[in-house]
């Protein structure tokens, strides 16, 4: 049994029993991949995957159990890796991270700026895409830290830990009736059409639900994953804005107008999250600091160490988290 048999495993499975996926993440050819899984097999004695000619088309029982090992074991190999990186030169390497718009548009900017001050010599390399593709990326082990926004239940692998609070506000053109009423209510908001978030609309952060419970019926003029999307559209005049309250730069946005919406739509909490079973290297953990400072090193270990997503969150519990 080799390192890069179970590998092969993983692969296959974390790419949806695609073997040409799976061959193109591994940076080798189909024939090879199935070479190795058989003689895995063999060696083993059972079946890992099932198969219709070519085809994969499921993990076996045993398989399952096999997958299960060989990720922890590739993830302690990792740890080794990372351990001996450190050792042999700490302020070189690189580092991945997955996240939203919002974040990468508004709130990572002065932290990748402080990071590359103390550690220019890691690569960095950030990813930004949905909540969605960005638990794909997670679960393909394809990134060190996913940053977002609720969505708990895509991450059932990472330990998710909370960076600050924050809440959403509206935005209008300085012309608009709104534009004069300091706060207003749902019903005030639900005559007019509304621009917002695609991912407000599901969930546990449902915005239609929030306005049903009301008895009010949005009118949804344009939804979009992109706070500067809304605000353009706004600007055109198709409905009132409803984006991220860090979203709005005073200068940029002048006008129109902000709304504070914290007396209308529910708290958010924006999290990092990290692998549980990870070992972080140094300039890792100072990443975190920056961009959480109430994350303390221990408490980030105990949230890693955690054996499920309710031991991490339980590691977690006395946290104070502040208000972006």
């Amino acid at each position: 049994m080799k390192l890069h048999q179970l590998r092969y495993v993983v692969t296959i499975v974390r790419n949806g029993l695609n073997m040409t996926a799976a061959a193109r993440a591994l940076h080798t050819s189909q024939p090879g991949i199935s070479k190795q899984v058989k003689l895995l097999e063999e060696e083993l004695g059972f079946q890992v995957f099932e198969r219709e000619g070519r085809n994969v088309t499921r993990v076996t029982a045993a398989g399952q159990a096999v997958v299960e090992h060989a990720t922890r074991l590739l993830e302690e190999a990792e740890n080794i890796r990372r351990l001996s990186a450190d050792f042999q030169d700490e302020s070189r390497g690189s580092m991945s991270i997955a996240t939203t718009h919002t974040q990468a548009r508004y709130v990572l900017p002065p932290v990748i700026k402080q990071f590359r001050a103390l550690y220019p010599k890691v690569d960095l390399h950030l990813h930004q895409g949905t909540s969605e593709q960005i638990a794909d990326l997670a679960a393909a082990d394809r990134v060190d830290f996913s940053i977002a926004t609720g969505s708990d239940e895509l991450f059932p692998t990472l330990a998710l830990m909370p960076c600050f609070r924050w809440h959403r506000d509206l935005v209008v053109p300085r012309a608009h009736p709104l534009a004069q009423v300091e706060k207003p209510t749902l019903r005030q908001v639900a005559a007019y059409p509304i621009v917002s978030y695609v991912f407000s609309f599901t969930g546990r952060s449902s915005l239609s639900g929030l306005f049903e419970r009301e008895g009010l019926k949005l009118d949804v003029a344009l939804t979009a994953r992109d706070s500067d999307v809304i605000k353009t559209y706004v600007r055109l005049g198709l409905g009132v804005g409803i984006i991220a309250g860090m979203a709005y730069e005073e200068e940029e946005d002048r006008d129109l107008v902000q709304i504070d919406g914290a007396h209308l739509f529910p708290e958010a909490v924006t999290w990092i999250g990290v692998r549980r079973g990870r070992l972080l290297r140094g300039y890792m953990y100072e990443f975190i600091r920056l961009v959480a400072p109430h994350l303390s090193r221990k408490l980030v270990d105990q949230a890693l160490r955690a054996r499920d997503a309710a031991g991490a969150r339980a590691a977690l519990d006395a946290v104070k988290v502040p208000k972006y």
